[in-house]
């Protein structure tokens, strides 16, 4: 079927989708097209299930709940480590579902960051998500070391994305430790993961990644890539809810070492009740645990990932890949006299799940969006983010999304509106 830019079209291509039965499972509001999904994943029919299901553990079993019912809340993160294994390419033992994501990179940074001589430095990115650089910065200040001179950041060539030879550059005798983004959370850049990870073992560096943007959208292989750790958040693509648990990776070649930052959820689960001075780690991911799991958090996750493990994450990215493509190929075709630049890779093994619009009007046209009914994300400066998600968009959804902002552009319906972001973008 020759591709081509009518309604027609679009609806015949949802018709051929094989995910479109997931699109049920959501919550989707009437004449409102949903496109922020990489930011906060919608509510599921099964997220919103478990969650009470939860709900009424705790309300007719009480603290009995701990070890009663049909999910457990002490074994609670293990069961959904086990549950997202597959789709970080892992094994059960090596995922935990815990923490959020900055907290559990302070933990990572804490068990992973020996620097000595002078292996000091951290190597990360200047387009990683802020929060991340925080940590890296507030840990090398808790180590004595100045953040300026000791966190070292790859520079982008274009302001979007990043170059796996600047970064394999990078990794010189001086960096401890790199850490970063699977995918690049403005432009959707996904890096070589596998590459970057062979060239830091080849210089005795140990190296993780943030998946927050890639978890739920793309395929992962960390433990055939040998990746040291990585960590991330639950609620976009996988929907797991605002300030969802987070989770971990550990390689399991690093099982039997103390983390740095020590709690008791962390013990060995057979003698955490045994309340010693001197802590057991679990063998396993489980170690770098700290606190007790907010178990009405991570309930959602539970529904939402039994979606994934019926729909297989394969076939998402197979879908994630034809919405992209799609909007891509419509915003040519119908926004050429508007001034949007695609900023994000249109290579398939390069790009993540959203595309990037820039756009010099890109706060006005984000809050024109809104009002004509498509939910879109700002980037500051000049950014717009649009997310079609696999389980619960259609092509038809993108279509919509172009025609508005065509219509948005043509009749200059932002000029209503201040060019800044609001309060939360």
């Amino acid at each position: 079927m020759e591709r081509n830019k009518s309604l027609e079209y679009a609806k015949k291509l949802d018709e051929q989708d094989s995910l479109q039965g997931y699109r049920d499972e959501f919550y989707l509001q009437r004449d409102v097209v949903y496109m922020d999904g990489n930011s906060l994943g919608l509510l599921s029919k099964r997220a919103e299930k478990s969650l009470l299901a939860m709900l009424e553990s705790w309300k007719t079993l009480g603290i009995d709940g701990w070890t009663q019912g049909e999910n457990p809340w002490f074994y609670f993160s293990e069961k959904l480590g086990g549950m997202c294994a597959p789709l970080v390419g892992a094994s059960t033992e090596e995922v935990m579902i815990t923490g959020s994501t900055t907290s559990n990179l302070h933990q990572l940074i804490a068990s992973f960051y020996q620097p000595k001589d002078n292996r000091t430095k951290i190597l990360a990115d200047e387009l990683n998500f802020p929060s991340d650089l925080y940590a890296i910065s507030s840990q090398l200040s808790l180590h004595g070391y100045n953040p300026q001179e000791h966190m070292k950041l790859v520079k982008s060539r274009d302001g979007y994305t990043l170059s796996e030879v600047d970064i394999i550059e990078a990794m010189t005798d001086d960096v401890a430790l790199i850490v970063l983004p699977a995918v690049l959370y403005r432009s959707g850049q996904i890096l070589d993961m596998k590459l970057l990870t062979t060239a830091a073992h080849e210089r005795n560096i140990p190296i993780g990644f943030d998946l927050c943007h890639s978890i739920g959208s793309i395929t992962h292989q960390l433990s055939d890539w040998n990746v040291d750790f990585a960590f991330w958040c639950n609620y976009k693509h996988l929907n797991g809810g605002p300030g969802a648990v987070g989770g971990l990776y550990i390689n399991r070649k690093y099982f039997g070492q103390k983390p740095g930052l020590a709690g008791w959820f962390g013990s060995d689960k057979e003698k955490q009740f045994d309340l010693e001075v001197n802590m057991t780690p679990a063998m396993n991911a489980g170690a770098y645990q700290i606190g007790t799991p907010s178990i009405l958090s991570a309930a959602p996750l539970h529904g939402s990932l039994e979606m994934f493990a019926e729909a297989g994450i394969a076939t998402v990215r197979e879908k994630s890949l034809k919405l992209t493509d799609y909007m891509m190929f419509l915003i040519e075709e119908e926004l050429e006299d508007y001034k949007f630049t695609i900023a994000n890779p249109k290579e398939q093994n390069r790009r993540g799940g959203h595309v990037f619009l820039v756009h010099e009007e890109a706060a006005r046209i984000c809050k024109a969006l809104k009002e004509e009914g498509v939910i879109p994300d700002f980037r500051s400066p000049n950014g717009i983010r649009l997310a079609p998600v696999a389980l619960y968009n259609s092509f038809e959804d993108v279509w919509q999304t172009v025609q508005i902002l065509k219509k948005i552009m043509k009749e200059e319906l932002y000029n209503k509106y201040e060019n800044k972001r609001d309060v939360v973008a």
